[in-house]
């Protein structure tokens, strides 16, 4: 049954003396590794607060599945729901059940902070996809770059298109003509990257959305004899973008810092819940106040950015003269 395979994991440890029990439920699938920097803060901020945080995700990445799993955390009556906004427009019915209980309700990782208001949320952690894509196209037009490609591996989630528009704006290309919806699969990205740039050959530089595009990417690139001669920049961070930062086949990596988005979402919600408020502001400052998360983010080496109304995780950026401190925790917490 699909109730059956939905069924997550308990992040945290020691649930019955716990001081409260959350649930963080994403739209990443089970192949999606990049999340899991984001389970590791769960755990550590778990640690910190005393609290306990399910993690539920649709294991193919369907977000008619991940809406079954906000509706089926609203019926449990969790302490409080973090979830990712992977499509607002499929979502907001099932969160509105959530809310609607007067459960505190947090965002996290995708979607854009108005949709988070929308959805009545205490606030938004998360990079504002098309801000970062226009920062890191302005770093690819100072380089010289007037066409790109934007390899988008997860066109299922609207806001992913933000990234490449943002880019395409800073350089002045249309991002429509220069966005490739290339799927999943490793094999099918490399077969289709490498078709586009044979039939565009004046493509002067490469975006990819994270790791799972970037890897065949980079293999399309090498197999061409084009590594290291195209404008490659990416969205988030594995072994793979390391290695090219290092060796130069990729000039950055754009930081959203995901165990931000995790350790804070749930330190927003036990924070709410000791000090019986709903304000942004108070509990903001609250965090801002906790000497175990101003201990994370300084091990770390990690950089939130406070607005009035939400926590920013980025956009920042790994490149050459950041990569050996990032790699230390890579995978892990960075």
């Amino acid at each position: 049954m699909a109730m059956a395979a939905l069924v997550g994991c308990a992040i945290g440890t020691n649930a019955q003396a716990a001081d409260a029990h959350f649930v963080l439920v994403s739209h990443a699938p089970d192949s999606d590794l990049w999340w899991n920097t984001i389970k590791n803060a769960v755990q550590q901020a778990d640690e910190d607060f005393n609290v306990t945080t399910d993690y539920r995700n649709p294991p193919n990445g369907d977000m008619a599945d991940m809406s079954r799993l906000v509706e089926q955390a609203a019926a449990r009556n969790y302490d409080g729901v973090i979830v990712s906004i992977g499509d607002f427009d499929v979502l907001k019915t099932s969160v509105g059940k959530v809310t609607a209980k007067h459960i505190p309700l947090v965002t996290i990782n995708s979607g854009t902070e108005e949709q988070s208001a929308q959805l009545h949320a205490i606030m938004h952690i998360g990079q504002p996809d098309y801000v970062a894509g226009k920062a890191a196209g302005e770093k690819a037009k100072a380089a010289g770059v007037t066409s790109f490609l934007c390899v988008n591996h997860y066109a299922t989630n609207p806001t992913s298109f933000d990234r490449c528009r943002g880019f395409a704006d800073a350089i002045g290309a249309d991002y429509k003509s220069s966005t490739l919806d290339s799927g999943n699969d490793p094999t099918e990205i490399q077969t289709k990257v490498s078709a586009y740039l044979r039939n565009h050959p004046g493509t002067k530089g490469i975006l990819t959305l994270g790791p799972n595009s970037a890897s065949p990417t980079l293999k399309a690139l090498q197999q061409s004899g084009q590594l290291g001669k195209i404008f490659f920049a990416t969205f988030d961070f594995s072994d793979d973008i390391a290695k090219g930062i290092k060796n130069g086949s990729i000039q950055f990596a754009v930081d959203q810092q995901p165990y931000l988005q995790g350790y804070i979402g749930v330190a927003v919600l036990a924070i709410a819940k000791k000090e019986h408020t709903t304000d942004g502001a108070k509990i903001r400052a609250a965090l801002q106040d906790n000497p175990k998360f101003k201990e994370r983010v300084a091990m770390y080496g990690l950089k939130p950015i406070y607005t009035d109304k939400n926590i920013r995780s980025g956009p920042g950026f790994i490149d050459k003269s950041n990569i050996d401190t990032v790699i230390k925790f890579a995978g892990q917490y960075r």
